[in-house]
């Protein structure tokens, strides 16, 4: 793949809402990587609050990163990375499935990648990279494991960009 070609197929997401404690860690992520790679025709980079979103974002994209926070029980600030795209297992609801958002965020991560995947619109290759959020509070920060988990998962959108469409 060429460079030229990577740039204009590759898309990076941060979804979540700024307000709500360490939903925002998909904006901030991304935010990060946007500042990092410029733009010289690098990767688009952008934020949505709504999953349903994505399933236009992501249109004609060969990579898409997704950043989003996650809740499995485990440790605030991990970091897990995963597969996600045409020919990958469907992911698992529970901990994409935004329950601490409210309105339409209660259709979370997980449900807005397979409906994709039922109207064959997903990317060839998709990573989402979830962040183990402590927080959900409106009119807060991200809390401090979240925060500095950030610079990991910065890390990992910029090796799944590199990769490009490569698994």
């Amino acid at each position: 793949m060429t460079g030229a070609r990577a740039a204009t197929s590759t898309l990076v997401v941060g979804l979540g809402s700024r307000d709500r404690g360490d939903d925002a860690v998909g904006p901030e992520v991304a935010a990060r990587v946007g500042e990092l790679l410029g733009n010289n025709g690098g990767p688009r980079v952008l934020e949505h609050e709504d999953p349903a979103a994505l399933l236009e974002a992501w249109a004609g994209a060969d990579l898409a990163v997704v950043v989003d926070a996650v809740r499995t029980g485990g440790e605030p600030g991990a970091v897990v990375v995963l597969e996600a795209g045409q020919g990958t297992e469907p992911l698992t609801q529970e901990p994409w499935a935004g329950p601490a958002r409210g309105g339409t965020h209660a259709f979370g991560l997980a449900a807005a990648i397979e409906l994709a995947r039922a109207l064959d619109r997903l990317p060839r290759r998709l990573v989402v990279v979830g962040v183990e959020a402590a927080c959900w509070e409106t009119g807060t920060g991200l809390s401090e494991p979240v925060a500095a988990a950030c610079p990991r998962a910065v890390a990992a959108v910029l090796e799944a960009v590199r990769a490009g469409g490569d698994r």
